[in-house]
């Protein structure tokens, strides 16, 4: 069992960042892939970043790639999610998820943590 808290929500202005940060608690923590997911007003949840178990591999969707950053510490039990150049279109709840591989799709994820507030105001 992996129970996980994310914090670092909050609002900002278009243009600045925002370091999510998801505590996880339980000894496995370091065998799982984890990934963030966001999910706006009205819409379906979806992928934003993930990192492999060992923080070696990262992927990113389109459309946070080369403004968001995703790391972990595994001694620390912790994933972060750096966000820089905030827009409006990236307001949603920030969720982050463990998997058993690096996960792409809400299918993917095992356990979920409750999520957090990003509110980009223009």
């Amino acid at each position: 069992q992996v129970q996980l808290v994310e914090s670092g929500g909050g609002l900002v202005q278009a243009g600045g960042s925002l370091r999510l940060s998801c505590a996880a608690s339980g000894r496995t923590f370091s065998s799982y892939a984890m990934g963030w997911f966001r999910q706006a007003p009205g819409k379906e949840r979806e992928f934003v970043a993930a990192i492999s178990w060992s923080g070696i591999r990262t992927y990113y969707a389109f459309s946070v790639k080369g403004r968001f950053t995703i790391s972990r510490d595994n001694v620390k039990n912790t994933v972060y999610l750096q966000m820089n150049s905030l827009e409006p279109e990236d307001t949603a709840v920030y969720y982050c998820a463990a998997a058993p591989v690096m996960p792409t799709t809400v299918r993917d994820c095992e356990y979920w943590g409750q999520g957090t507030q990003v509110t980009v105001s223009s």
